[in-house]
């Protein structure tokens, strides 16, 4: 049996980047205190959620990977404590800026990054203000712990990354978020809903509270389902380390052959990626 401790961070967003860095890694040292073997970051981890406003002046907390400071900091820690680390921040390339999600290996090596792919544009959740739409794909990184995948919070309401990140093997996948409002029902029932029909966890996590930034509430809740899309831990409505061991022994396919798989029609489904 193969088995991973699992954590998710969930916290307030806090400014300076050096406060909330410095926040971040003193979780994360609690987090392997207690077991854990890799440990995600919510969605922006660097800071408040600033898309609640347009401000221009949150473009000054973008940085580049891997040689800014936040990624070049989380490489120490994790090459210091042996675990491996999802990294959400605010990314700068080519003068470009994105919602990336960095991956890096319990040997403190940078592995590689995601950069959210489906961006929101709403009241107070104002993304399409900052970031363009990633370009890297459905990546899956293969580290000390088994092989993830990242989506990022509004990627969760299209199933066609979530299959792209289980045909590509992800064991687990992880989905930092900054979620509020209305939107329970569907936090509790999507990424379930993806573990399922893909076959690998699900570790999801949120954001806690009112920040400094904008009206948004946000609700916590965050969970790991397990591929049967059973919520297995859940966290309540306050900063929380939410723990979980996954088992990622590979299944006995003579005995329960995963016959979603076997069946699938990628010939019939041109629809899909119709303009």
């Amino acid at each position: 049996m193969t088995v991973v401790r699992a954590a998710l961070i969930q916290t307030v967003g806090l400014s300076p980047m050096e406060a909330q860095n410095k926040h971040n890694v003193a979780l994360i040292e609690k987090a392997v205190e207690q077991g854990a073997q890799v440990v995600c970051l919510q969605e922006l981890s660097t800071g408040p959620y600033f898309c609640q406003v347009e401000d221009p002046e949150w473009f000054d907390l973008a940085e580049s990977v891997p040689d800014g400071p936040t990624t070049q900091l989380m490489m120490e820690t994790a090459r210091r404590l042996g675990v491996v680390l999802v990294v959400p921040l605010y990314e700068k390339a080519d003068n470009f800026y994105y919602n990336t999600a960095v991956v890096i290996d319990a040997d403190g090596t940078y592995l590689g990054m995601y950069r959210k792919n489906h961006i929101p544009h709403g009241n107070f959740f104002y993304e399409k203000y900052y970031f363009k739409p990633g370009n890297l794909g459905y990546p899956v990184f293969d580290t000390a712990v088994g092989r993830i995948g990242v989506y990022i919070c509004y990627d969760r309401h299209f199933p066609e990354g979530a299959r792209a990140l289980g045909i590509a093997g992800a064991q687990i996948v992880f989905i930092p978020s900054a979620t509020a409002g209305e939107s329970r029902e569907w936090w509790l029932l999507e990424q379930r809903a993806h573990a399922k029909a893909n076959g690998y966890y699900v570790a999801t996590n949120n954001r806690v509270g009112l920040e400094d930034v904008g009206p948004n509430d946000f609700y916590g809740l965050s969970y790991v389902a397990d591929p049967n899309g059973t919520i297995i831990a859940q966290a309540g409505s306050e900063e929380e380390i939410l723990l979980a061991d996954l088992d990622l022994t590979e299944p006995d396919r003579s005995v329960m052959p995963n016959t979603f798989w076997r069946d699938r029609r990628p010939d019939t489904y041109d629809a899909l990626v119709a303009p």
